[in-house]
């Protein structure tokens, strides 16, 4: 009997392995070998006011992020200032870039990074505004008053602050019904030598002495210095913080009628108009400030930033 030998197909073999096997041994390869997933970046919405800023204007960024999980957030720089971005609505923030007459008009580059989301880069022209030249003639006894150090401390300390809560709402009342005397920006002469790196940081009202001065917006009473505490230059002083890096500072009064950590409201009585400090006569100086600099405060009693 002849005997046939067997020849086996590679090919049917395979077949009895079964079309489920191989794929079972090759999900088990692929599942030994670590796929880094990479959610594409979120964008930031953003959007600059004004259009056309001038120098003392306020510069107000409007971040809103896609991500509903912010764990921090945005921030903005220019140059190589970081301002901070404080949240006013869900996943809404807003930024405020402060500008001063001291800078030179031009382009501003605005870096905006969120948590985890993509960073926008924009290029913001301030335009360039004259501020007039005053000249001021201090009596014998005010002129070349100096300020101590404790006063140089206390309000430096004060116009630095940064709180999140966010006290103001609408726009800002005038301070004083006098007539404005100064307005914002001015350069001076003081008895014929000019103040370099000097502008006048707010507004002058001639209101008469021991007249009303009221918070212009809501805030916390975050500084009081007194004469008698070594405020030379301030006189007798008020500072209101409104929150989110925007501060006011009212000078020479003759009384005060708050104290620190009081909450006042818009239009709420803080002291009267006096003479103290490094002034000629019975007048308010209101300074406005936003993350540290003075701003002009005339649009902020125009237009609202909410």
């Amino acid at each position: 009997m002849t005997t046939k030998a067997q020849v086996i197909n590679p090919q049917n073999k395979l077949k009895r392995v079964g079309i489920s096997s191989v794929t079972k041994m090759l999900m088990g390869m692929f599942a030994a070998v670590p796929i880094a997933l990479t959610p594409p970046a979120e964008a930031l919405e953003v959007q600059i006011i004004p259009n056309k800023p001038q120098l003392g204007d306020t510069i107000s960024v409007l971040i809103e992020a896609d991500s509903q999980d912010q764990q921090s957030n945005p921030t903005v720089t220019v140059g190589e200032k970081t301002y901070p971005a404080y949240e006013i609505a869900p996943n809404k923030y807003r930024s405020l870039i402060p500008t001063t007459p001291l800078e030179t008009a031009g382009v501003r580059k605005v870096t905006i990074e969120g948590d985890g989301q993509q960073q926008r880069n924009f290029t913001v022209y301030v335009g360039d505004r004259k501020f007039p030249v005053q000249r001021i003639n201090l009596p014998p006894g005010k002129a070349g008053v100096k300020a101590t150090e404790h006063e140089l401390a206390r309000v430096k300390e004060f116009k630095a602050l940064q709180t999140p809560d966010k006290y103001w709402n609408g726009v800002f009342l005038r301070p004083n019904k006098g007539r404005m005397t100064t307005t914002y920006g001015v350069r001076r002469y003081y008895n014929g030598k000019f103040a370099n790196d000097y502008y006048h940081r707010g507004l002058d009202y001639a209101g008469a002495a021991g007249s009303a001065v009221v918070a212009p917006a809501a805030g916390r009473v975050a500084l009081v210095g007194k004469v008698s505490q070594g405020f030379r230059v301030h006189g007798n002083v008020v500072g209101i913080d409104h929150g989110q890096g925007v501060t006011s500072i009212f000078m020479h009064l003759s009384r005060i009628n708050v104290k620190e950590g009081d909450i006042v409201k818009a239009g709420q009585l803080i002291g009267t108009v006096g003479s103290t400090g490094a002034s000629t006569g019975p007048h308010l100086h209101w300074g406005l400030y936003v993350n540290g600099q003075s701003i002009d405060p005339t649009t902020w009693q125009t237009k609202i930033v909410d």
